[in-house]
């Protein structure tokens, strides 16, 4: 599917709990806080929760009278029919009907996948200029992208995630030339030095150079997420109810900063683009 326009952020695991949902929507946030155009799309069809976040983020807007940035939303769900090859179809050209509604009048399009391999994971990836993956502090969550050897604690034998992204890459290059930046988030960070945190990073290292790839610092666990979801608001939104002044905590200011320094470190081409100031 060859194109031009929107640059393309896939938000991709194939591990649940990675916080993929969370942090696909506060990058789309925190770039229409920017003054870029957004648009999203949902490839879940069983969780759906970036469309829950979206949803919510509308429902309390509308019910506050609040002026905040929303992205044009997509939920794409799965075909059920009983030929494999038809459902194959019909998504595609569903995904492509989304994708070509925006592609011409938006900066960046955010996708966001399930924690399973399905055909919509896989044309989304396929079309990725930027490849997120959020990835646990954790050996278990680094399994999904390759067979540890309990010794060392390095890779030995690609997982099936890494597989896909492996494909998807070969795919899209063959396509159009151009290649994905894939970059592993570690979340849920520990704040305290550990024999754990340490073999992460060096496996997380290892991966990297193995499948060429790069490692950014995501966000630590913080329980403020939970409680935003509920409105749809993020850490870049005002806190109180009228939008004014913000009153944050200190764990809100951290986590905020956390995001600014994740998106810093996706090297998206902010600077090739000209934001419109939607928001202070």
């Amino acid at each position: 599917m060859a194109r031009d326009g929107a640059h393309v952020i896939v938000v991709g695991n194939e591990k649940g709990g990675s916080g993929k949902s969370t942090t696909a929507f506060h990058l789309a946030i925190y770039l229409l806080h920017a003054g870029y155009r957004v648009a999203t799309v949902d490839v879940d069809s069983r969780q759906q929760t970036f469309t829950h976040y979206v949803r919510n983020r509308r429902a309390h807007i509308q019910e506050r009278g609040l002026s905040l940035p929303n992205p044009k939303h997509f939920h794409l769900p799965s075909a059920w029919g009983d030929s494999i090859a038809d459902n194959h179809k019909a998504e595609f050209e569903v995904f492509r009907r989304a994708v070509g509604e925006v592609e011409d009048s938006v900066d960046f399009l955010v996708i966001d996948t399930p924690g399973f391999d399905t055909n919509l994971t896989r044309l989304a990836h396929s079309l990725a200029d930027t490849l997120v993956t959020p990835v646990n502090d954790s050996l278990i969550d680094i399994n999904v992208l390759t067979r540890i050897d309990p010794e060392s604690g390095l890779p030995i034998e690609t997982g099936h995630y890494a597989r896909l992204v492996q494909r998807a890459r070969s795919e899209r290059l063959a396509i159009d030339g151009e290649s994905v930046d894939w970059v592993l988030v570690r979340n849920r960070i520990s704040m305290l030095a550990s024999r754990n945190a340490r073999q992460v990073q060096t496996t997380l290292d290892a991966i990297a150079t193995r499948f060429g790839c790069r490692v950014a610092d995501g966000i630590a666990e913080r329980v403020i997420f939970r409680s935003l979801f509920s409105t749809g608001m993020t850490v870049f939104d005002p806190l109180d109810d009228d939008g004014g002044a913000e009153s944050a905590t200190v764990s809100h200011v951290s986590a905020r900063q956390e995001y600014r320094n994740l998106v810093a470190a996706l090297n998206l081409p902010l600077d090739r683009l000209e934001p419109v100031r939607l928001s202070a």
